[in-house]
């Protein structure tokens, strides 16, 4: 019976710490999802019970176990259909548009407008002015479109023609070698011998990180220091 009453009871309290969360707004939850917040928090409080319950440690137990399954069933959840993303979640907010700002949206984020101004200084805008568009994500961050003239200008706005760039390729990563890496590049490991004694190594136990380049056919090293 105490067993049920555990499971219920861990149950309702996930169900009162969700609704907490949604209540607090997006600003309280920074880079996790809502249910990772408010998982995390008393996975850790339960945890620290567990350590301290020397008469029945198996009520905690449960506890721990009925939190933890949640949150892995919420996130299967959000995987599988991606639609209740939405609801545990939450969605985008547009705090600004087209030079309004928007009061309502403002109160449902739990942001003034002082807080509002502050993470659009920390974004490098100083004056809304420059503001096209600003939208404050799930996870707390606020996303600004500035407008078309204070957009830093790229290589197409002045007609000039560059180079595809790739990603590198790590060949040798904490003294080990890539063979895989190595095979996908067409080279072996003489050639990369070869490469690392012309820059006066002898051996890739002497290199901490190596990144080839096949666009340019250049070998960068990161010696360990």
């Amino acid at each position: 019976m105490d067993i049920i009453k555990v499971i219920l009871t861990a149950f309702l309290s996930v169900t009162a710490l969700f609704i907490t969360a949604k209540m607090t707004g997006h600003k309280q939850v920074a880079q996790l999802d809502f249910f990772d917040y408010i998982s995390g928090i008393t996975i850790g409080s339960i945890a620290a019970e567990l350590a301290t319950e020397l008469e029945k440690p198996y009520k905690p137990l449960i506890a721990l176990a009925v939190y933890g399954l949640a949150s892995l069933l919420l996130n299967l959840l959000a995987h599988t259909f991606p639609k209740t993303r939405k609801y545990i979640n939450g969605t985008p907010t547009i705090l600004m548009a087209d030079g309004k700002l928007y009061r309502k949206n403002l109160k449902q984020a739990k942001l003034d407008l002082s807080e509002f101004m502050l993470l659009c200084r920390e974004q490098g805008y100083f004056d809304l002015d420059e503001i096209q568009a600003a939208m404050f994500e799930h996870n707390g961050k606020l996303s600004i479109l500035p407008k078309a003239a204070n957009r830093p200008a790229t290589p197409e706005d002045l007609g000039i023609a560059v180079k595809a760039t790739h990603i590198g390729v790590e060949l040798i990563m904490d003294g080990r070698i890539m063979g895989e890496n190595l095979s996908r590049m067409d080279r072996d490991e003489n050639w990369l011998m070869k490469q690392l004694k012309t820059k006066g190594h002898k051996s890739a136990k002497e290199i901490f990180l190596a990144v080839y380049r096949p666009e340019e056919n250049r070998l960068t090293l990161y010696p360990n220091e």
